[in-house]
């Protein structure tokens, strides 16, 4: 899937050019907001003001903290409701909010505030191996389980659903016959390094 054909959507919602703020919502080890961040640190168009997680024990508010960008760890009713996430949101000017590895879901609330502003990350080619329950090392293993030969990453648009928003782009990679889940992972990690911030970018500030 073609990732220019959805800028014009996205960049009429933004209406021109302009530095943009982003968020970052993440619930785990936080390698790739990390490397987002890093990808973005010298940029005068693209600004990762926020690092937000659902966790207290999530290694991706240290990440941050190392790395000079403001976090914060808001509990399971906070995260239900969305005001306050939404509050934060706005004090620090947020104009589009990236999921890295966020595993909660994001109140109504949000989606509401942010449409066509929100994008997910996932390890597999959806619709094949998404939906509940299915992130990090459970969509590997189901992906060697089945025998496919192809998997790769999705990047998408967030809705009401669990990895059921408007397909951004695909990268693929091949499954072989031997490889095992840790395998595949490495491979699936590789393509999410080098393309998740040039897509970001490319949506932020290439067209807009």
């Amino acid at each position: 899937m073609h990732l220019f054909a959805h800028f014009s959507r996205f960049c009429a919602g933004f209406g021109g050019f302009m530095s943009k703020n982003i968020a970052i919502f993440a619930s785990g080890n936080g390698t790739n907001a990390e490397n987002i961040i890093r990808y973005f640190q010298n940029s005068e168009s693209v600004n990762v003001k926020l690092v937000l997680a659902d966790r207290e024990t999530a290694f991706v508010l240290e990440r941050a903290r190392r790395l000079n960008v403001p976090f914060a760890c808001l509990d399971k009713a906070a995260w239900a409701d969305g005001t306050v996430v939404l509050s934060l949101l706005e004090d620090k000017g947020i104009d589009f909010i990236v999921l890295a590895g966020f595993l909660a879901r994001v109140p109504d609330c949000i989606l509401h505030a942010y449409p066509n502003k929100i994008i997910n990350i996932h390890p597999s080619l959806l619709p094949k191996f998404g939906g509940k329950g299915m992130y990090g090392g459970h969509v590997h293993e189901a992906v060697v389980a089945a025998g496919e030969t192809e998997t790769g990453i999705t990047i998408h648009y967030l809705n009401e659903h669990f990895d059921e928003g408007e397909i951004i782009v695909q990268y693929k990679c091949p499954v072989l016959p031997q490889d095992t889940a840790e395998d595949v992972a490495k491979k699936v990690h590789a393509l999410e390094y080098e393309y998740y911030p040039k897509v970001i970018g490319g949506l932020l500030s290439e067209v807009c």
